[in-house]
């Protein structure tokens, strides 16, 4: 049992992103399979039946991106999920329903590419997650996970976030938090039905005007004054949604800045590090990644010698460090490839060298190089 009476079960990551999501009155879900997130379509298509839902494994991730699309326009709450390569194929879909202005969460379980690449664990789709992924001028909610447990909650959070804004919302996980157990408390994750739409299609709208979705404007002028809408959301969603945890910051000389896995490989870092009277150390980890939690790193950049960027990619979220944090400390970036994971070892023999040298050039990161 939980501390305020609820119940822990133990639960695989991608299990519990699908109770997350039928708790929060997910109706629909469509999807296909790609490791590492198999274990959502499997529990989805025995779940969602059970709740009253659509399961639909489709002929492939476009077909299923557009099923979403349509339940989404009819007001159900509606998801799919995929792994990176299907995720790219989704985007042509993702910005139809941005334009849409449709609610709907799709989760990514990143694996390591480019192309095909590998099943292993990766943050490299940060790009695609936080500018959109598809054609034109959008952006999707984007929230990064680091427990099984939160693969739960974001999730749930992410239909709110989704309906509030009416924009996709993006679960942005791996497969090393999406395949591993932990436990979960389902007492944080209550079940609730959806709100009702009334700018839905479908059935029902006798007394109600008639509703349509389009993502066409051929008139340069009607879609100028659409892009300053999208425009005015965006922003909106900017000073009203920035997600963030600290760890040790308060007294902390140097920042490290990461998020999903590399972000709780840092944390045992730390631990070690403050246990052993080592480097003081803190974390910053963005939950938000779009909208990126801009104004509170802002406010606390300026009290550390520097920062070290942590990212199991080539250097993507550290661009948005260095778009807050400008040239007021020095930013440096350390990468992981392959598919590889950070070891606490090798975080702290990184936060040794910055403690000698906040300016070693060995991690310096330049935009320039």
């Amino acid at each position: 049992m939980s501390d305020n009476g609820g119940d822990r079960e133990l639960m695989k990551g991608n299990h519990a992103m699908c109770l997350g999501a039928i708790r929060a009155g997910a109706r629909a879900y469509y999807g296909y399979p790609i490791t590492p997130q198999n274990e959502a379509t499997e529990y989805m298509s025995f779940h969602m039946p059970k709740a009253g839902g659509t399961f639909i494994q489709a002929e492939s991730e476009v077909a299923a991106i557009n099923m979403v699309f349509g339940a989404a326009a009819a007001g159900v709450r509606a998801m799919t999920s995929s792994s990176s390569p299907g995720i790219s194929l989704k985007q042509e879909g993702i910005s139809y329903i941005a334009t849409a202005e449709l609610p709907c969460v799709v989760a990514n379980i990143v694996r390591c590419g480019p192309g095909l690449g590998n099943i292993a664990p990766h943050q490299g789709d940060y790009f695609q997650g936080t500018r959109g992924g598809g054609h034109g001028d959008y952006r999707t909610i984007t929230l990064a996970p680091a427990s099984v447990q939160e693969m739960a909650q974001l999730t749930y959070s992410a239909f709110d976030l989704a309906d509030e804004y009416r924009n996709p919302a993006l679960i942005l996980s791996d497969g090393v938090i999406g395949q591993m157990m932990e436990p979960v408390d389902l007492a944080t994750i209550p079940a609730k039905d959806p709100p009702v739409k009334d700018w839905a299609v479908g059935p029902g709208q006798d007394k109600r005007p008639r509703n349509v979705h389009t993502t066409i404007y051929l008139d340069p002028e009607e879609m100028a004054e659409f892009h300053l809408k999208l425009i005015a959301k965006y922003d909106r969603i900017r000073r009203e949604v920035n997600y963030f945890e600290e760890y040790m910051t308060d007294d902390a000389e140097i920042l490290i800045v990461a998020y999903g896995t590399s972000s709780r490989v840092a944390r045992t870092a730390i631990k070690r590090m403050r246990t052993a009277n080592g480097p003081k150390v803190g974390l910053f980890r963005p939950i938000s990644v779009w909208p990126f939690p801009a104004r509170k790193l802002l406010e606390m950049c300026t009290n550390y010698k520097c920062i070290l960027v942590l990212e199991m990619n080539w250097g993507q979220m550290v661009e948005d460090v260095r778009l807050v944090v400008g040239d007021k400390v020095p930013i440096h970036f350390a990468g992981k490839h392959g598919g590889l994971l950070f070891t606490p070892a090798e975080i702290v023999a990184l936060a040794n060298n910055l403690s000698a040298d906040p300016l070693n050039p060995g991690s310096l990161w330049s935009i320039v190089r």
